[in-house]
């Protein structure tokens, strides 16, 4: 039986994470569970598969923890706080394989810990990469550790690439579903809801990446994230629009051979790959029915509409630390738009704004890498402070 460690239990990976080793109960076992603030969640995470150690966010999260523990009678296992917490899940010396499924830039350093103690990593935290993908890359080879995407677009490249080797390969192709405004003006886009953008016609995830697959963030960050993970520049990674979702990514061969992965729009595929690879085992989705697709689009991404996405290609192509600021802005305009301060049109123009100020730095250090990230978000709150200034005086 292989143990495993999850960051990010509470969220939509991690929850589905614990449906897989629920249903290879026999294979997984899980040692440690880190989360953010959803402590009804964790008690219950923690009830059903007895961790050794668990992680919160604060003093405050460990108390409601506790409390809710004694209301479901469920013995407490060692509780850490904060990335000190996160980083001992990360690397606790019983798990073979850590799940890292934090949403954002928190999940940096425990992911880097991990692989820094030769852990297999089964990577759904694409920020990890966007911000570090050097240095990452670099540890991982250097401490043996190996890291399985568990993106849906990356976890199809990765079984599309088994057996081939890169010279065979022409381009690596991600299909992106459009998100809810593929088919709204560039109006509609700029006076969009909340609610609207939360409306993600395929996929049900978070709301930070759910507002990055609104504005073609996400699929900007998974090109990012694919580089690292298969060594193919800017120029050998394409981005096509798909809007059924049913072809998750494909890889294109020199001779002309396309090579697709097709699947269920269900991330516990992809989580259960990544913690089985190489093997395959039965799993407990309903296979694909080729009788009621009735139709598979593809259309070219629109950078008019959806300028986020040339932003991270223009980030990849780059280089050094302007991904990790790219992405650390995001992160703040994404928050800002979620807590109703801007239009989400405007993520994309605080982010450039950001990147256009930015002096840029090799990214071969984590001091590095963290001082970009602290700039870029520092940068992105100081555009908003002005803007709300702004529009205090008008009014």
């Amino acid at each position: 039986m292989k143990s495993i460690s999850i960051l990010g239990s509470t969220g939509s990976i991690g929850v589905n994470t614990l449906k897989v080793v629920e249903h290879l109960k026999d294979e997984f076992r899980v040692v440690a569970l880190g989360a953010g603030g959803n402590v009804e969640v964790l008690a219950q995470q923690i009830k059903q598969f007895q961790p050794e150690l668990v992680a919160v966010k604060d003093e405050k999260c460990a108390e409601g923890l506790l409390e809710h523990l004694h209301q479901i009678g469920a013995k407490s296992p060692k509780i850490e706080l904060n990335e000190k917490g996160l980083i001992s899940v990360a690397t606790h010396e019983k798990a073979e394989s850590v799940v890292s499924a934090t949403v954002g830039a928190i999940g940096f350093v425990p992911t880097l810990r991990a692989i820094e103690a030769g852990k297999r990593i089964a990577l759904a935290n694409k920020e990890t990469l966007v911000m570090a993908g050097e240095l990452m890359t670099k540890a991982a080879e250097k401490h043996k550790a190996e890291i399985l995407p568990v993106d849906s677009e990356h976890n199809a490249l990765h079984q599309c690439l088994r057996g081939e080797t890169k010279v065979e390969v022409k381009r690596l192709i991600l299909t992106a579903s459009g998100g809810p405004f593929r088919t709204k003006t560039k109006a509609e886009i700029e006076n969009a809801t909340i609610a609207e953008a939360l409306n993600h016609p395929n996929w049900k995830m978070g709301a930070k990446i759910t507002i990055d697959s609104a504005t073609l963030m996400n699929k900007g960050l998974e090109v990012i994230e694919a580089h690292w993970l298969f060594g193919f520049d800017a120029d050998r990674i394409s981005v096509i629009v798909h809007p059924q979702s049913v072809i998750h990514s494909m890889v294109e061969m020199v001779d002309g051979s396309i090579i697709a992965q097709l699947g269920v729009t269900d991330m516990k595929h992809a989580i259960q790959y990544a913690l089985t690879y190489p093997n395959r085992q039965q799993n407990c989705l309903e296979p694909l029915d080729f009788t009621k697709i009735t139709n598979l689009q593809f259309e070219q991404p629109d950078l008019e509409k959806f300028p986020c996405l040339a932003l991270a290609y223009r980030a990849l192509r780059t280089g050094g630390t302007l991904p990790a600021v790219l992405n650390a802005a995001n992160e703040i305009s994404v928050q800002a738009f979620l807590d109703g301060k801007i239009r989400l049109s405007e993520i994309a123009q605080i982010n450039e704004n950001v990147m256009n100020l930015y002096e840029i730095k090799p990214a071969n250090s984590l001091e590095t890498i963290l001082s970009a990230d602290n700039w870029g978000r520092e940068s992105a709150r100081k555009m908003l402070e002005t803007k709300s200034q702004a529009v205090t005086l008008l009014s």
